[in-house]
C-alpha cells in the first residue's frame, strides 16, 4: 500500500514520533532488561556525546504558559509558541535531555516497557514546576496536586481528553495558573536539567525581608512559641498514650 515503514529486521521495535515526542516499545524492548542501543534514540544526542559545556537558557511564562524562551549565546529571542516549542526541542536535544526508559502498567492491566524522548517538553515540565513553587499558593498548590493532577494524568494516560471528566478538568487547571508568572534560568549539561535561578516581576508572594534571617521583618520568631504548644498537645497525649501501650 506504499506506506511507509521504518523498522528492520535490525532495528525491530515500533516508534511513534509527534512534536511533542517519541516512543519506543515492542520488539526487543519487550524484554525490560535489554538495554537501548545507542543507534534507536532520535530526537537526542547521547549524553556522554554532547557537549563538554553547559548551555543556558531563560524561559518566561505567563499564567502558566511559555511565552518567551532567550539564549544569550546563540542570540536566540523566541515568542512565537511553534518556534519556541522547536527551539527547546533543538537545545534540549543537542545536549541529551529528554530521555526515560520505564515499565508502565496500563489501562488494561497489562505491564508494558516503553522508552521515550521528549526534549522540549522535560525542560517546560522542569522550568513550570520550579516557578510555580515562587508564586503559587502553597494551598492552591497542594490542593491541586492531591485532586487534580493525578486525576488529570490518569484521564490523559488512559485517552479520556475528550470525556465529561476531561472537560470538567481541563477547566480547572487554568484557575491555578493565574499567578504562574515569571521568568526561569535553566542549565542544560549531558543529560541533564538544572534551575540556576528564577523571579517575577509582578507576583509578591516571596518577599526577600520577611524571609531573610539578616533583616527584622514582619514575623516574630516569639510568635511561634504558642504555636508549637498547641500543636504539641496532641502529640503528648499520643506519644504519652503509646508509652503506656508499651508498658502493658
Amino acid at each position: 500500500k506504499n506506506v511507509p515503514v521504518s523498522q528492520t529486521p535490525s532495528k525491530p521495535w515500533s516508534t511513534d514520533e509527534n512534536l511533542f515526542h517519541i516512543s519506543y516499545e515492542a520488539g526487543i524492548l519487550e524484554d525490560p532488561n535489554v538495554t537501548p542501543p545507542k543507534d534507536m534514540w532520535k530526537l537526542t544526542v547521547d549524553p556522554e556525546e554532547a557537549p563538554n559545556t553547559p548551555e543556558r537558557i531563560t524561559i518566561e511564562f505567563k499564567a502558566g504558559k511559555p511565552v518567551r524562551v532567550t539564549n544569550e549565546a546563540d542570540g536566540t529571542d523566541v515568542s512565537d509558541p511553534l518556534d519556541l516549542f522547536l527551539y527547546l526541542n533543538t537545545v534540549a536535544r543537542r545536549n541529551g535531555v529528554g530521555r526515560i526508559d520505564i515499565v508502565e502498567n496500563r489501562f488494561i492491566g497489562i505491564y508494558s516497557r516503553g522508552s521515550y524522548e521528549t526534549p522540549g517538553g522535560t525542560v517546560l515540565r522542569a522550568a513550570h514546576i520550579d516557578l510555580e513553587g515562587l508564586v503559587l499558593d502553597r494551598e492552591v498548590r497542594a490542593y491541586r496536586d492531591e485532586h487534580i493532577t493525578p486525576v488529570f494524568g490518569k484521564i490523559l494516560y488512559n485517552g479520556l481528553y475528550f470525556s465529561p471528566e476531561g472537560d470538567l478538568i481541563t477547566k480547572m487547571v487554568p484557575l491555578t495558573q493565574t499567578n504562574v508568572n515569571g521568568s526561569v534560568r535553566v542549565k542544560l549539561y549531558k543529560g541533564t536539567l538544572s534551575v540556576e535561578g528564577r523571579w517575577s516581576e509582578t507576583e509578591t508572594l516571596y518577599d526577600m525581608e520577611q524571609s531573610s534571617m539578616d533583616v527584622q521583618g514582619d514575623f516574630e520568631p516569639t510568635d511561634s512559641d504558642g504555636f508549637i504548644k498547641i500543636q504539641s498537645i496532641r502529640l503528648k497525649k499520643w506519644g504519652a498514650a503509646f508509652q503506656q501501650l508499651k508498658k502493658n
